[in-house]
């Protein structure tokens, strides 16, 4: 298995475990009857997940736009200023993607 292989595992399984170590709480001393603490419980999974989705498709989506605006300028030096103003736009709005990732966390979390 390359090094390339594991390293991406490994940054896909942090992107999905270091959130939900994030909104762990410690655990109640007191026993109720229902399913209000089952239900705070999927909605921290679900922040977590939400969280890591976010960042993992804007990080992709965020290294693939730059790789590709790059390669282009490195094929015509000539047309950088054409290339880069459109790719600062699309990181931009990749990054609204991410940060409303986070906003959907941060509401299930105060559910």
């Amino acid at each position: 298995m390359s090094l390339k292989r594991v390293a991406g595992a490994g940054a896909f399984l942090a992107s999905f475990l270091i959130p939900l170590v994030a909104f762990a709480q410690p655990a109640a001393t007191t026993t109720t009857a229902g399913s209000s603490g089952e239900a705070q419980m999927g909605a921290y999974i679900g922040a977590g997940i939400a969280m890591g989705l976010a960042v993992l498709g804007g990080g992709l989506g965020q290294g693939r736009a730059a790789s590709s605006a790059l390669e282009g300028i490195a094929r015509n030096p000539s047309a950088a200023s054409k290339i880069q103003t459109p790719m600062l736009i699309a990181l931009a709005l990749i990054e609204s993607l991410v940060l409303f990732g986070l906003l959907v966390a941060y509401l299930l979390q105060s559910k």
